[in-house]
């Protein structure tokens, strides 16, 4: 009877351990976002292209920027094209999920809010939430200064968060694009930009003099590509063509390209 006993209970692990094996192969073959984007042999990447240097339009209406070239890097790695579609930033996530497009490489912030609702890459560069004003002003030092003043943002970034959080602001203005929000920090109608550094250096240093970034900054967030929840096998795959571009030294040039310096060095 023991021995009956025994045999039954290995048995039963047995199918136990098969059926897990089975639950695991189904729930890995669910995946299939890589197979779809090697079988169109494109990998669509959602942007909001007014974000100079990270993404933008130059003068001939042709889109550029640091994570421009980076896709068309990725896409050469992965033996794919990209196809770019523009949205709203206000927008961009729930176009995501809609399947509107694969990826999202619009300097998007990792934050754990997100991450539970997408995966990420790991962090391409660094950003955050750094201060720019007028080089004349003198009002303004820090985000002590805020209260009683009209601060801008882009609409629906972390920026946005961080203001809202601070009491006393007199209004905290939302942009759909940065080119706006630095005109009306040009014309007066605003105190103070809270935008990732990259940006805001990137506007000081096309009208030099005119704008000076503070030594405060709100936050420092790591920036990555975004991808539907389940979509692993593609994250997985991207991440590795980013991986062999690091390597090879052609994110340390496209750094220099667009920052002036070698964001990878460090």
């Amino acid at each position: 009877m023991l021995k009956k006993l025994i045999t039954m209970t290995a048995v039963l692990c047995m199918c136990v351990a098969v059926l897990a094996g089975c639950g695991q192969k189904s729930s890995n073959a669910s995946d299939d976002s890589l197979n779809k984007v090697k079988k169109a042999g494109v990998l669509a990447v959602g942007m909001h292209d007014d974000y100079p240097p990270m993404e933008f339009r130059d003068e001939n209406d042709k889109r550029i920027g640091f994570e421009v070239d980076l896709a068309n890097e990725i896409g050469e790695k992965m033996g794919v094209k990209i196809k770019f579609v523009s949205n709203a930033w206000d927008g961009i996530f729930l176009a995501l999920n809609a399947k509107k497009y694969d990826v999202i490489m619009s300097t998007v912030s990792i934050t754990d809010e997100r991450k539970k609702k997408m995966l990420f890459s790991d962090p391409i560069v660094y950003g955050g939430n750094a201060v720019y004003v007028k080089s004349n002003n003198t009002s303004v030092k820090n985000e002590k200064d805020f209260p009683g003043k009209i601060i801008g943002c882009e609409a629906g970034s972390t920026g946005q968060d961080v203001l809202t959080k601070i009491s006393g602001i007199k209004e905290v203005k939302k942009y759909s694009s940065t080119p706006d929000a630095f005109l009306d920090l040009k014309n007066d109608r605003i105190a103070a930009i809270v935008t990732d550094p990259m940006v805001g250096d990137y506007y000081s240093s096309k009208e030099k003099g005119k704008y000076k970034k503070l030594k405060t900054t709100l936050t420092k967030e790591p920036i990555g590509a975004a991808f539907r929840k389940n979509d692993k096998a593609l994250r997985d795959a991207f991440q590795k063509a980013f991986n062999k571009l690091k390597k090879d030294g052609t994110l340390s040039k496209l750094s220099q390209k667009w920052f002036g310096y070698n964001i990878y060095s460090e």
